[in-house]
């Protein structure tokens, strides 16, 4: 049943893109993929189910990467480490067989494969996903798979790594017969070895011209243990390598180093000056749940982009755990930079308060990013200082987004009516003293440990609404400062766009947004903005009466991402019904907040923001995204895959929810939840705004008048304003923009 559902899987087989540039490998063809052990980022590495969904997802000439290990009767077993009880449950099967062994001169313990007849491992042993963020749903169903098993799967390309040769034969294990006897019956493009020595045994003894010998670098202070040499010593010495190898798989780190500081530094000449001795270049390392460098701002495309489309050089292939983003990183993304990403009707590229994700947001720095990074509209989240100056920033608290805490602590208060916390508020604060703070880069799931650009991490600064005039998102609460405080958001908001001409220009397209509908209200006569309704809890479904209701509010929602697809514990369960409803109504859908980090991100999306866009954008039809990582979203738009229409050989397929719960036993399956509320009229509709109370100096902060409005439906969180203007081509806007 298990390999019955697994074949339902295998969608597609796909071939590498055609492109009219010429890749900088050494052979000028596309970079190859290789899958470690299969699909290793989502099934336990080295299983069948691996193995299947990454010939289904990945580039027609993918690579299955088999990590060789022996048994004791000399059977060939693919596992990623030479320890069994890191992959497997052998150790509850066989808990008395745990021994300790010297490899490489270190003394190592645990269960090995020397000590087990294959009969044993195969009819007792399971696998076991080993990296904690993974799933652990397809644990202990699955089988350890022989090599014979693989090439049984009739892969496109098949790679042995051969990684303990030394220690095999230390027990009496001819690694080197097992290969040799293996290549003749089974289809071996590429075999790889630390082992010098292992590499020339092989000399004349495999199918020469068809099998390629590749020498693989560990960390280079190891010890390589035929010549005694420390590798980084025999990394220089290219023509050796050449009169035994074809190749070198190195470390990412060799080509691109990281500092300590978690920043790229510099190329190194590696892959020049390896492909001028006729020698390919494979990395690897890559893992789209194994953050990088800062630089990447957590897109794992970008850094296979990097590796494979600068202009100076490009590796022959890849070695990763999610080979279907090394595919779409190759056949969709790569020589697309100069692209525009002018697809008819496409959905639009919203920022979360800029650039969120890279500066600290409603800054300078996060708006000129966004530009930069091609987003369609950027955003102003509208605050008031004491003394009414209208400025951008995500939330008219500023201990979260400023060093406001540690300035003007003594000015902190709570005011239940925005959040139960203590903060210190921007309308208890004049526009000078504001002025004085820092911005604050923060990430919304930082209790992952996912910094986001420390080193700028107070980089930026603050604008007022009316430097800015260009903008697009987010909170404020507008029933309590006209209320409370006497400073009237929507008259300010109106104002500015008065005095800016927005209401008479055509060539931009302006936003407002609030989960308001008293705020939306106020909006209405003018007929240049379009209104969006901002539902900012999860809902289910969205029925007729409520639909109808959003439409004399609205010209769009805002919605957030479980609104549209419902999951079951991290995996995804189905679609929902709102994006047919309101589209149904004439009724635009904006879908929040996209995040590029991996711990955002459902299995189902393969840890790739990519896939989230494609499934959003090609599977639901969205006709805009919020994202805090533009250039994410801009890379998929420029690409020719996010065509949806197009006849390619290769494109992004949106996930198919449900899909990866289906191979899953049924007692490993996370409990159902319970659905979110279904939209309805009372939750749409808001009382009328409150008169604007006269500013009173005995009025302290946190003080409230005896009455005040009552509050929001159920599916809110409080009156806000967005404002945006699309970019549409606006070069003059561009430029006003950086000169702030």
């Amino acid at each position: 049943m298990l390999r019955y559902l697994v074949f339902l899987l295998i969608l597609h087989i796909v071939t590498a893109k055609q492109s009219s540039e010429q890749w900088q490998t050494l052979s000028g063809d596309a970079p190859i993929v290789i899958a470690r052990g299969g699909f290793s980022g989502l099934f336990p590495d080295s299983s069948q189910f691996a193995y299947q969904f990454a010939v289904s997802t990945s580039l027609s000439d993918v690579v299955l990467f088999c990590d060789l290990q022996l048994t004791k009767d000399g059977t060939g077993i693919c596992r990623s480490d030479l320890r069994l009880d890191n992959s497997t449950n052998i150790a509850t099967v066989y808990p008395r067989q745990q021994k300790s062994y010297a490899v490489n001169g270190e003394t190592v313990r645990g269960w090995f494969s020397i000590d087990f007849t294959a009969d044993q491992l195969f009819t007792n042993v399971s696998l076991l996903q080993n990296i904690f963020s993974r799933p652990s749903m397809f644990d202990g169903s699955l089988p350890i798979m022989t090599v014979d098993d693989v090439t049984g799967l009739r892969p496109p390309q098949f790679w042995l790594n051969v990684q303990y040769n030394t220690f095999y034969k230390q027990h009496k294990l001819d690694v080197t017969s097992y290969v040799q006897k293996a290549s003749n019956f089974m289809g071996i493009n590429y075999i790889s070895s630390p082992e010098i020595g292992f590499l020339k045994s092989l000399n004349g003894k495999i199918r020469k011209g068809k099998t390629k010998l590749i020498f693989r670098f560990p960390e280079q202070d190891s010890v390589e243990p035929t010549t005694n040499q420390k590798y980084s010593s025999l990394l220089n010495d290219f023509t050796t390598i050449k009169s035994f190898a074809t190749g070198i798989l190195v470390p990412k780190s060799y080509i691109w180093p990281v500092g300590p500081n978690q920043y790229l530094q510099p190329h190194t000449t590696l892959v020049a000056d390896a492909h001028k001795n006729g020698l390919e270049v494979f990395a690897y390392g890559f893992a789209n749940d194994a953050p990088a460098s800062y630089n990447y701002s957590y897109d794992p495309t970008a850094e296979y982009l990097n590796f494979i489309d600068n202009s100076e050089f490009s590796v022959d292939g890849v070695l990763t755990d999610f080979p279907s983003t090394a595919s779409e990183s190759i056949a969709c993304l790569a020589h697309n930079k100069n692209n525009s990403a002018s697809i008819k009707g496409r959905p639009l590229i919203i920022t979360h308060n800029g650039a969120s994700g890279v500066f600290a947001g409603c800054t300078d720095l996060a708006y000129q990013q966004a530009v930069q990074d091609g987003a369609d509209v950027i955003d102003c989240s509208v605050q008031m200082s004491k003394d009414g100056v209208a400025f951008c920033l995500n939330s008219a608290d500023l201990a979260s987004d400023t060093t406001a805490m540690a300035t003007f602590v003594s000015r902190a208060t709570t005011v239940p009516e925005i959040q139960q916390n203590n903060g210190v508020f921007s309308f208890d604060l004049t526009w000078t003293e504001i002025q004085s703070l820092k911005p604050m880069l923060t990430s919304p799931i930082s209790e992952t440990g996912l910094a986001r650009n420390p080193a700028n991490k107070n980089s930026g600064k603050f604008m007022k609404l009316s430097d800015f005039l260009d903008f697009a998102k987010d909170k404020n609460n507008a029933a309590y400062l006209a209320s409370k405080k006497g400073l009237d958001v929507v008259s300010a908001v109106i104002t500015s766009l008065d005095k800016a001409s927005y209401d008479n220009q055509t060539t931009q397209r302006v936003l407002i947004q609030s989960d308001d509908t008293s705020v939306l209200s106020e909006f209405k006569r003018f007929h240049a903005y379009e209104r969006v309704l901002s539902i900012d809890e999860a809902i289910s479904d969205a029925k007729g009466p409520a639909v109808e209701e959003v439409k004399v509010f609205a010209e769009a929602v805002r919605v957030g991402r479980s609104s549209v697809v419902s999951s079951a514990g991290f995996f995804l369960s189905g679609f929902t019904d709102v994006v047919e409803r309101m589209h149904g109504a004439n009724v635009s859908v904006y879908v929040s907040v996209l995040r590029n980090e991996f711990t955002a991100i459902a299995f189902d999306f393969f840890s790739d923001p990519v896939v989230e866009i494609a499934t959003y954008v090609g599977g639901l039809g969205v006709n805009g995204l919020v994202t805090e990582f533009p250039a994410t979203a801009s890379a998929y738009f420029r690409s020719p895959c996010a065509d949806v229409n197009a006849d390619l050989p290769y494109t992004i397929l949106p996930a198919q929810p449900g899909s990866l719960l289906a191979l899953a036993p049924s007692e490993a399956l996370p409990p159902a939840e319970p659905p979110a509320p279904v939209l309805t009229v009372a939750d749409v509709v808001d009382p009328p705004l409150p008169p604007v109370a006269e500013q009173s100096e005995s009025l302290e902060p946190g003080d409230a008048p005896a009455s005040g409005p009552r509050p929001s439906g159920s599916v809110k969180n409080g009156g806000n304003i967005w404002l945006g203007v699309v970019i549409a081509a606006a070069v003059a806007f561009i430029q006003s923009l950086s000169c702030h």
